[in-house]
């Protein structure tokens, strides 16, 4: 399926509501972008779901996770579990085991309850379509660039009984995020960008469990259904409790609506490493150490963004530069005129990371090369 929009303009209308809107499948691709993702607003979508194999296949008579067949296909495959009763700094305790044995656990006492998070089954089964990429999130620049460079991705399924949560906490880089039920019942509760400074004591640290205390503060809360996936955007700090026996695929994705958040985000947390290590500014390498520890913290640094910034418009710049649509890793196919737009968006956050005071110092005679792409970027936006 293409995906398009009518227009490449960044910018975005103001648009509030009461209570997180549910949608039907029926939605189409511009009205998403234009009225959610654009705006960073949080959706529901209806019956995403119910045409995947997993629908079929994962699934007992009942609707329940059939363990049985899950066993008998993944069972030998590595899986991280988390204790949900058990705290560890600001998450919870995990350990490494098959997924046989976690299922060996399923159906205990909530003592000790698991939750099996953050799997890469797609990375591990690439061939397995055990689901597809709803197209409203098709626009996913992070894992496009992941999958086609053999790399970790953020691709993930979560597995739990009633009763496992997911601590306060917003998602990686910044990013958006999806995630879809393929059976069972999940409670959020989300706050608006800004709200989880109310969460954080006086040494900054975020808040492990808001369930107390939520109410306090704007938020909103909702139960996302069976089949219904659930668009959270960025720096919407959320809590997610399991109220039934729960089967999800989860992305976290990045695209040319949120990139410069992004970017923010790896600014801010750069500035965080030079002020815990300014006692040490004047020694050589001052700045590449400091990439070094960013990548350690936040999971990437100025060399992996530029990376990835420029295997987007290099793929982007060919596609506008031939007019065609490309069918991207998920089997969708991204249209002209949104190519166009991701370029609009790349030529912002690249005009911001040239002109960082770091990258000089760190990119020495390789400036010219950002520099370049950004001068063929400009030349193949400018009639817009």
């Amino acid at each position: 399926m293409e995906f398009e929009v009518e227009s490449c303009d960044l910018s975005t209308k103001d648009y509030k509501f009461s209570s997180v809107p549910v949608l039907s499948k029926e939605l189409s691709y511009d009205d998403f972008f234009r009225t959610y993702m654009q705006p960073n607003l949080p959706c529901v979508i209806e019956n995403v779901t119910t045409d995947w194999q997993a629908h079929f296949k994962w699934l007992n008579n009942n609707n329940k996770p059939d363990l049985d067949y899950l066993r008998s296909q993944y069972g030998s495959c590595d899986v991280t579990v988390y204790n949900c009763n058990e705290k560890y700094f600001n998450s919870q305790k995990t350990e490494a085991c098959k997924l046989s044995h976690f299922f060996d656990l399923w159906g205990q006492d909530s003592s000790k309850f698991k939750y099996l998070k953050d799997w890469h089954l797609k990375n591990a089964f690439k061939n397995d379509d055990f689901y597809q990429v709803p197209v409203y999130f098709a626009s996913d620049w992070l894992n496009e660039f992941l999958t086609e460079n053999n790399e970790d991705d953020y691709r993930f399924v979560y597995m739990g009984q009633a009763g496992t949560w997911t601590p306060f906490h917003a998602d990686v880089f910044n990013s958006f995020s999806w995630s879809a039920n393929v059976c069972g019942k999940k409670r959020w509760i989300l706050f608006p960008p800004g709200e989880e400074t109310f969460f954080k004591d006086s040494l900054n640290n975020l808040a492990y469990d808001i369930s107390d205390v939520y109410k306090t503060r704007e938020h909103f809360e909702l139960v996302q259904n069976p089949g219904e996936a659930i668009f959270v955007p960025s720096g919407w700090y959320h809590q997610v409790w399991n109220l039934e026996d729960t089967i999800s695929v989860n992305h976290n994705w990045v695209n040319g609506c949120n990139i410069m958040k992004m970017w923010r985000a790896i600014e801010e947390n750069l500035a965080s490493v030079k002020k815990e290590i300014e006692d040490c500014e004047d020694m050589d390498g001052f700045n590449s150490h400091c990439q070094i520890m960013l990548k350690a913290s936040f999971g990437i640094d100025f060399f992996k963004f530029y990376e990835f910034l420029e295997f987007i418009a290099l793929r982007r710049l060919l596609q506008v530069e031939n007019n065609r649509t490309e069918i991207l890793f998920h089997g969708h196919s991204l249209g002209v005129k949104h190519a166009t737009f991701d370029l609009i968006a790349l030529k912002s956050v690249l005009e911001e990371f040239i002109q960082h005071c770091d990258v000089p110092k760190i990119f020495n005679s390789d400036i010219s090369k950002p520099e370049k792409l950004l001068q063929n970027i400009i030349d193949s936006v400018k009639v817009y």
